[in-house]
């Protein structure tokens, strides 16, 4: 599958797969200088790049684990959604969950992309839903 992607600067990377059988597409960070990024602090990175996503599809941005697990460093809104009309650089919400300062850095792997098929739906409305036996159960029900 072909994706059209624009690179808004000439030093900015391609989303890149680390290995053969990886799901997502590493993201990397587009800036200037170094970013801090305070405990509890929550920025917008640039990527430096926009997409043109098909009818149907849609882009997530989630975590990467390695910052998560290691920094306490994730996405807030994960996963993102870019959606197929969406046409503006691509940027990722990132937040330290840890006490310590974190830097951002350039070229820096800030988060991965997975590219989505999605169908469209119709609702019907109707006026009861069919019985489970977890009904209406919510959070630590089942």
């Amino acid at each position: 599958m072909k994706i059209k992607i624009k690179l808004l600067d000439q030093k900015a990377k391609l989303p890149t797969k680390m290995s053969d059988l990886a799901a997502g597409y590493d993201i990397f960070a587009f800036c200037e200088n170094d970013i801090e990024l305070l405990p509890f602090e929550r920025i917008s990175v640039s990527t430096g790049f926009a997409i043109a996503l098909p009818k149907h599809y849609h882009a997530e941005i989630r975590p990467r684990s390695g910052l998560a697990l290691h920094h306490g460093i994730t996405v807030l809104n994960a996963p993102g959604t870019i959606d197929a009309d969406y046409r503006g650089e691509v940027k990722v919400i990132l937040i330290n969950l840890s006490k310590e300062p974190f830097i951002v850095k350039n070229e820096m792997r800030i988060a991965q992309m997975i590219v989505s098929h999605h169908r469209e739906i119709i609702f019907d409305i109707v006026e009861t839903l069919d019985l489970t036996k977890r009904g209406s159960g919510g959070f630590g029900s089942t």
